[in-house]
């Protein structure tokens, strides 16, 4: 199998399954003397990790990463040598027996079918790598571009839950810790505690979207053409297991703006240009505009879920599925610091591809 890296200065490769004894990643292009400890990595990991509450997988996996290469303490500090940094998660809480009545059969919605199409193999347990098990990796990834990038705060939440969407007047940053939707309105995640769980008392499962926000990024990130911020943000997401749409800024929604409406105008202020709106989510042409830069994407409805559903059996025979087993009813909610991640992991990619080119230059 290939293609499991990603990023071009900074470069991040994951490995592992869902049901192996363990995962992690291994991060290329980090600079020297970064200080970097476990504790650094893992305040991010616990944000994702599942079993946190009702509304999550009951997989209990405490997530605890251990830096396998890349660091050194020097007067106290530990901190990066600019050597590869090895980081890895071990698997403890499996339960492989869950998956035993779809060994020869394809969940409908899953890349279980794809796998095996492609490779006459699959990992059954749980999915292997198309597991959202992966995505421990790329979280644990992104604290070390997190480290990179101390001058940039990202932030996710998620703004819509199956049909239910937030209203962005009740828009509270602080709320978004508050409760276990990653909901920045308190209104709406009261809500949706009522929806899903009747969503998961059925057995069924629902999609979402979630918003990461990049505050701080400088102008100047990405390049035109086949460099573009935006391009390598979408496609970032867009690998995000479950993932079936992005938009970065007002996306889809611009369609029906008019031109008057979606130009971003601007003058002059006492730090610079100052822009009246944000429709073009801080990136125009490909480059960062030194607004926020706003991406937006929609997780599909979990695939393992208990109704039974009509598919096809490895021998090509009809049959039924009924996915038992550990599941999030909205695998939406922990992609929250998924995406942060990935954000993250693209700004750092990109700084170090702006400073690679454009040295010290001011953007």
């Amino acid at each position: 199998m290939s293609h499991n890296t990603f990023g071009h200065l900074f470069r991040v490769t994951t490995w592992g399954e869902s049901h192996g004894p363990a995962l992690g990643c291994v991060v290329d292009g980090a600079p020297p003397r970064l200080p970097l400890k476990a504790e650094d990595i893992q305040q991010w990991l616990d944000r994702r990790k599942p079993g946190q509450s009702r509304f999550t997988t009951q997989r209990r996996e405490p997530d605890a990463v251990k830096i396998l290469s890349g660091t050194f303490v020097e007067d106290g500090i530990e901190m990066t040598t600019g050597t590869p940094i090895s980081l890895m998660i071990e698997n403890v809480d499996q339960r492989s027996k869950d998956y035993g009545d779809i060994v020869e059969k394809f969940r409908p919605g899953h890349a279980d079918l794809t796998y095996f199409l492609k490779y006459g193999i699959r990992d059954y347990r749980g999915g292997g790598r198309s597991s959202a098990r992966e995505t421990a990796a790329r979280v644990a990834a992104g604290a070390v571009a997190r480290a990179m990038l101390p001058d940039m705060t990202i932030r996710g939440a998620l703004v819509q839950m199956g049909p239910h969407k937030i209203d962005r007047v009740n828009w509270d940053w602080n709320e978004v810790e508050n409760n276990p939707f990653w909901c920045p309105d308190a209104k709406a995640a009261a809500e949706w505690e009522t929806y899903l769980d009747g969503v998961r008392k059925a057995g069924s499962s629902c999609g979402a979207v979630i918003e990461v926000v990049a505050s701080g990024v400088p102008a100047g990130l990405g390049a035109p053409i086949y460099g573009k911020l935006d391009a390598d943000l979408a496609g970032a997401m867009m690998s995000i297991n479950a993932v079936k749409g992005v938009e970065i800024g007002d996306g889809f929604a611009a369609a029906s703006l008019s031109g008057e409406e979606n130009a971003d105008e601007m003058q002059s202020g006492p730090h610079g240009i100052e822009f009246a709106s944000n429709h073009a989510g801080g990136v125009l042409g490909g480059i960062s505009t030194g607004q926020d830069v706003v991406a937006r994407f929609a997780v599909k409805p979990t695939s393992s879920i208990l109704s039974p559903r009509k598919t096809v059996t490895k021998g090509g025979d009809d049959t039924e599925i009924v996915t038992k087993g550990r599941h999030d009813p909205c695998v939406g909610i922990r992609a929250v610091p998924v995406g942060e991640a990935m954000m993250a992991c693209v700004l750092a990619d990109h700084w170090l591809r702006h400073r690679a080119q454009m040295g010290e230059a001011k953007s």
